[in-house]
C-alpha cells in the first residue's frame, strides 16, 4: 500500500489498520523539535510505552531513552538448515524438551552456574560500572529467553527446508541500564522546568555528559542482545544436531535488532534512528519478521526506502492487549490453533496472551510494506517453545 500523511503532515504511515491511540501517540513524538518528519509508523504499529511500537524516529541532536524502551536490542535470529522435513521424527515433542533444558526461559530465569565472562565477551563496555549483582545477572542470563513474546521455533520454508527462529534481547541487565538512563532523562526535564506531551518523551541533549553515558550503555546492551541470541542459536542448534545425528547442518543464519538506536545517515544529514519495534532495512540487507503462534514468518530482504529511514515492520504486531487477550480469547481456542505443533501446551493457560487472534494478520503486515521489503523465505512452524510469564 502506499503510506498516508497524517498528524498534520508529521506522521507517515503504512499501517491499514491503526487503532486511534497509537496514532495520537505517535504524533505526541513527531511533536518533539528535535524530531526529523515525517515519523515512519511501521504496518504492524500499535500503542506502546513511551512511544508506539513499530514506530522509526530519526532525531538530530537528542534521543528519548523510552523510545527505545527496556529491552535494548530486543530482536531476532535465525539459522538456515541443509535438512527437509524428511530428515525429522513425526514427532517433536522429545525436541521441544531438549530446547527448554537448553535455553532457560520466564521472568528472571537463566543458566545457574555460568562460568563465562560477559564483559571480556563483548568488547565494547558500558559506561555504567556494573556491581557485582549486575554481572551476575548478565552472566547467568547470557543465552536464555526471557519470557512475554520471546520463542524459539523449528520452521519450514516454502521448499521445506528447516530453519531454526528465536526471538531475544538484552534480560535483565537491558532493563536495568534503561530503567536507569529513563530515570535521568525524566529528572533533567524537572530541573529544567521542560514541560512535555508525554513524561515518556523525556530526552538526553547530545554531547552532554548524560547522553554520552546512555549511548555507551546502549550500545553495549545491543551489543550484549545480539550475541545472547547467537549463543542460543549455537545451543539449539547443538541440541538439534544431536537429537537428529546429524551435524554441520548450518547454511545461513540473520540476527537482526528490533528495539535499538544507532547513527546513520539519512536526508543528508547524519541521525539518530530509533526503531521501536522495526529492523533496519537498508537495500539488500537481510531481516526477520515474525508472525506470531501459529501463524507465519518471513525471511525478507530490505529495499532501502528513504521514506521510511530504510526500515520496515519487526513483526505482526498486536491487535488486542495482554489483558484484552486474556479476558476476550480461550484456551481452548489457543489450542486448536496450535493444534499439530509441538510447543508448551502445558503452559497454555499463561500464553493465552500471545493468542494469533491477539496479533494482526502477518500476511496483511506484508502487503502493507511491499515498497519497504520483499519477502525470500516464508516459514511455518512445527515447534514454538515461549518463555512463560
Amino acid at each position: 500500500m502506499s503510506p498516508t500523511l497524517t498528524g498534520d503532515r508529521s506522521v507517515l504511515s503504512w499501517a491499514s489498520t491503526l487503532e486511534p491511540a497509537a496514532l495520537e501517540q505517535a504524533i505526541a513524538t513527531a511533536s518533539m523539535p528535535f524530531v526529523v518528519k515525517p515519523l515512519a509508523l511501521m504496518p504492524d504499529a500499535h500503542l506502546g510505552k513511551g512511544s508506539t511500537v513499530g514506530s522509526v524516529i530519526a532525531t538530530e541532536g537528542a534521543i528519548i531513552p523510552a523510545a527505545v524502551g527496556v529491552d535494548i536490542g530486543c530482536g531476532m535470529a535465525a539459522i538456515e538448515t541443509s535438512l527437509t522435513s524428511a530428515s525429522l521424527p513425526d514427532s517433536l515433542g522429545a525436541l521441544h524438551d531438549r530446547v527448554a533444558r537448553a535455553v532457560p526461559a520466564g521472568v528472571g530465569q537463566g543458566h545457574e552456574a555460568r562460568e563465562v565472562d560477559v564483559m571480556q565477551l563483548i568488547t565494547r563496555q558500558p559506561s555504567t560500572r556494573l556491581n557485582d549483582k549486575q554481572v551476575a545477572t548478565a552472566r547467568s542470563q547470557y543465552g536464555s529467553l526471557g519470557s512475554g513474546n520471546h520463542f524459539v521455533e523449528v520452521c519450514l520454508d516454502e521448499r521445506d527446508r528447516v530453519w531454526i527462529v528465536l526471538h531475544s534481547g538484552s534480560r535483565g541487565i537491558g532493563n536495568q541500564l534503561a530503567v536507569k538512563h529513563i530515570k535521568v532523562a525524566t529528572g533533567l526535564m524537572k530541573d529544567y522546568f521542560i514541560s512535555l506531551p508525554d513524561p515518556d518523551l523525556a530526552y538526553l541533549v547530545q554531547d552532554t555528559p548524560q547522553f554520552n553515558d546512555y549511548i555507551a550503555d546502549l550500545l553495549w546492551a545491543q551489543a550484549y542482545a545480539a550475541a545472547n541470541r547467537e549463543a542460543m542459536l549455537t545451543a539449539v542448534l547443538g541440541e538439534f544436531e544431536d537429537f537428529l545425528g546429524r551435524h554441520e547442518v548450518e547454511t545461513s543464519r540473520v540476527n537482526c535488532h528490533h528495539n535499538f538506536t544507532q547513527q546513520e545517515n539519512h536526508r543528508g544529514r547524519s541521525l539518530w534512528i530509533t526503531r521501536k519495534g522495526a529492523i533496519s532495512a537498508k537495500a539488500g540487507q537481510k531481516g526477520i519478521i515474525p508472525g506470531s503462534m501459529g501463524t507465519r514468518s518471513y525471511i525478507v530482504e530490505g529495499l532501502g526506502n528513504p521514506a521510511s529511514f530504510e526500515s520496515c515492520s519487526h513483526g505482526a504486531g498486536r491487535r488486542m492487549s495482554r489483558t484484552a487477550a486474556n479476558k476476550t480469547l480461550s484456551v481452548e481456542s489457543l489450542r486448536q490453533a496450535m493444534e499439530g505443533r509441538a510447543w508448551n501446551d502445558q503452559d497454555a493457560t499463561s500464553l493465552v496472551d500471545e493468542h494469533p487472534l491477539a496479533y494482526k494478520d502477518i500476511d496483511q503486515v506484508m502487503k502493507d510494506q511491499v515498497d519497504l521489503v520483499k519477502p525470500l523465505r516464508m516459514l511455518s512452524q512445527i515447534l514454538n517453545y515461549k518463555g512463560v510469564s
